[in-house]
């Protein structure tokens, strides 16, 4: 029963659990080492916050990312991701079960390569395909249909007012950067309409499938596509025929506007799967895979820097590595030998 959730949200052992996760992996961070420092006070403090409901979201930081295309990415507190994490805890696994298998994004045992291999699958199966990504899907993400998607699986309303709250803490970072999208019926008062997850957050990956789940749902069983598979807000759907495509995408376009989203037009082409189809970095053929020409340029620029870096001592041989074997490990899926080695190749002697 989620109706008694807060109390497990709020206990010890959730929140030193919440830490650990949080602390994962940046525990060499200033803020990570302020916090640990008086761990024991501090998660002492963040509980009574939360018990006697005065706890308050902090700033969030923002900077922007370039790569694949530019976005702002706004992080919030270590103290408040704390809290992202305990309230996560408690609500994915509620959420899990009700996702589709076809859906990939940020959920254990799912993931990008396992996306591919879906599609690929799915190519060699099917002779058409309706390739598909979401205009601004983060900052258009409005929030009282989120919170209405929530609430029909969480009946704790101390736990619902917690997530209120996070949602107001980001309400704002994004509502500056990006324009207002308008919908046919909208009135003047649209643009006042809380939106937009800072990209940054734990609960903001958790929300987004959340908030897609209701459209997964009416692709397969009310279009009843048998070929499908999403990643955040890219996602493709195969047929047999063109005529049924062009259907679903006016179908699909329909639903997405009761959620105030909408498709980018242009790459919302029908085609054949033999021509190949962008995805995740990849172009997906049904007999293999290739890398993407722009991540190879994003990487090319990337490792450069990395070597003059570590040639001016501003990074180890290890730093240095870790950004080779990451690359190496997610391009060595497709077809990239050639450009391994071209990369690769002719700068190895500068380390």
């Amino acid at each position: 029963m989620t109706i008694h959730l807060y109390s497990q949200l709020t206990s010890w052992e959730n929140l030193r659990l919440a830490y650990q996760k949080a602390a994962k992996g940046k525990r060499g961070t200033e803020a990570v080492a302020r916090f640990e420092y008086r761990l024991e006070d501090n998660l002492i403090q963040l509980q009574a916050e939360l018990v006697t409901q005065s706890y308050r979201p902090g700033r969030y930081g923002s900077f922007y990312i370039h790569e694949p295309k530019r976005r702002l990415i706004s992080a919030a507190p270590f103290r408040d991701r704390v809290v992202h994490h305990a309230l996560c805890n408690l609500i994915e696994p509620i959420f899990e079960r009700s996702f589709i298998n076809d859906s990939y994004a940020n959920r254990v045992g799912k993931g990008t390569h396992r996306a591919l291999a879906k599609c690929q699958a799915l190519a060699r199966q099917y002779r058409y395909v309706l390739p598909c990504d979401l205009e601004q899907y983060f900052p258009s993400i409005d929030h009282a249909i989120l919170q209405q998607t929530l609430a029909k699986k969480i009946s704790c309303p101390d736990t619902l007012a917690l997530i209120s709250q996070i949602l107001a803490s980001g309400d704002g970072v994004l509502r500056d950067v990006y324009a207002m999208k308008w919908f046919k019926g909208d009135d003047l008062w649209a643009a006042n309409r809380p939106r937009g997850l800072p990209i940054g957050n734990l609960t903001s990956q958790l929300w987004a499938n959340c908030y897609l789940n209701p459209f997964d749902h009416f692709i397969k069983r009310t279009l009843r596509c048998g070929g499908y598979v999403r990643y955040v807000d890219d996602f493709l759907l195969f047929a047999n025929d063109k005529a049924t495509l062009w259907h679903w995408r006016q179908a699909m376009f329909d639903y997405l506007a009761k959620l105030r989203l909408t498709v980018h037009l242009n790459s919302a082409q029908v085609k054949p799967v033999t021509v190949g189809t962008p995805f995740l970095g990849f172009v997906v053929y049904p007999d293999k895979l290739r890398v993407k020409g722009r991540k190879v340029v994003h990487f090319r620029r990337k490792f450069r820097q990395a070597v003059q870096a570590y040639q001016a001592k501003q990074i180890s041989l290890k730093q240095l590595t870790a950004t080779v074997q990451g690359w190496v490990a997610h391009v060595r899926h497709g077809r990239s030998r050639g450009i391994r080695q071209a990369i690769l190749g002719q700068r190895i002697a500068a380390v």
